[in-house]
């Protein structure tokens, strides 16, 4: 089997090791770099890159990276899996989502060595890892102030994906817009099968969305063949479409459902009241769905999102099965 060579350092077969990209220096010339790990296997296979914190507040895939590692070892393996914890080490150091220049790294893929911060970060990780993957998985949270269902957000018309995130095992697909400039863009560009994993709430460790995954991101490794093992069936709600519910007005929200809930079309998500009097307006759901997103705050203004809804054809199906996945898999319902 071929070695592998990231950033000139060779990985051979058999091996598992911790390097460091150099992405750039801070004002104070400290160096910074990105931490990454390469578990690779004896055996040939396929090489799946693992991200996480391409927005920096975005921690709970750092823990997954973190808990993945110790699962995996070179013997056992085929193919390789290169880990990234922190794409975005600036944003981590600050708690921020954005790099000190503002910009959002996963809308500056695939980057430029001569280009903005965000452009020459996203262009090494595009070099350096990104083009030796033949699959990725990104991770995600919801941002902070608000929080996600488990949902795999992927091209679902793209068979090879679609067979991945089926496999994942999350209660929720969607399938997504890929927005322009993210890494998933870029490494779809490139041919890659990419999946997106959401789940939780911007700096906030979330024991359940950690855990579906961790066990996510195992399953597909077995689907892969680069672990031994059966994938067990999974049966998850489909959503073809998803949108955020706005205010219509400014006040104090109270939601009226909860994460994985399933409402129809006309059903009340929540009331907005008026702070200094009585008066109350109901916020209804547009149509059909399941609840993927909530805000966790309550003071909101006009036009701020409230409610994310994932579009289903069937209410009582898809509340049937989020419920079912939950009680499966020993985990909380959120």
């Amino acid at each position: 089997m071929e070695r592998l060579r990231i950033n000139g350092v060779t990985v051979p077969p058999g091996s598992s090791v911790a390097l460091e990209l150099p992405v750039t220096k801070l004002y104070t010339h400290t160096e910074l770099s990105l931490p990454l790990h390469v578990i690779h296997g004896r055996k040939p296979g396929p090489v799946l890159f693992v991200s996480a914190a391409i927005h920096g507040d975005e921690i709970n895939g750092v823990e997954i990276i973190r808990r993945l590692r110790s699962l995996l070892h070179p013997e056992e393996l085929r193919g390789a899996v290169i880990t990234i914890p922190v794409v975005n080490v600036h944003g981590f150091l600050q708690r921020s989502r954005y790099l000190p220049d503002r910009r959002d790294l996963n809308r500056s893929f695939p980057g430029s060595s001569r280009g903005s911060l965000a452009a020459r970060v996203a262009h090494r990780v595009m070099q350096a890892v990104v083009a030796k993957a033949t699959h990725g998985i990104d991770l995600h949270t919801a941002a902070t102030h608000r929080i996600n269902l488990p949902q795999i957000r992927a091209d679902l018309a793209h068979e090879p994906t679609r067979r991945l995130a089926e496999a994942f095992g999350v209660p929720v697909l969607v399938n997504a817009d890929v927005p322009d400039g993210s890494l998933r863009q870029a490494a779809m560009d490139k041919g890659l099968p990419v999946l997106l994993y959401e789940g939780g709430e911007g700096m906030r460790l979330d024991e359940d969305a950690i855990a579906v995954g961790l066990r996510g991101i195992r399953r597909v490794l077995c689907a892969l063949e680069m672990l031994p093992g059966r994938v067990p069936a999974a049966a998850p709600v489909i959503a073809r479409a998803n949108s955020w519910v706005r205010a219509q007005e400014s006040g104090l929200f109270r939601p009226g459902v909860r994460l994985g809930g399933a409402v129809e079309k006309g059903g009340i998500l929540g009331v907005i009241a008026h702070p200094f009097d009585d008066a109350e307006s109901r916020v209804c759901a547009p149509f059909d769905a399941v609840v993927i997103g909530l805000s966790r705050m309550p003071l909101v203004h006009e036009g701020e999102a409230l409610i994310h809804l994932a579009r289903v054809d069937d209410v009582a199906a898809a509340a049937a099965r989020v419920a079912q996945f939950f009680a499966g898999s020993a985990l909380r319902s959120p």
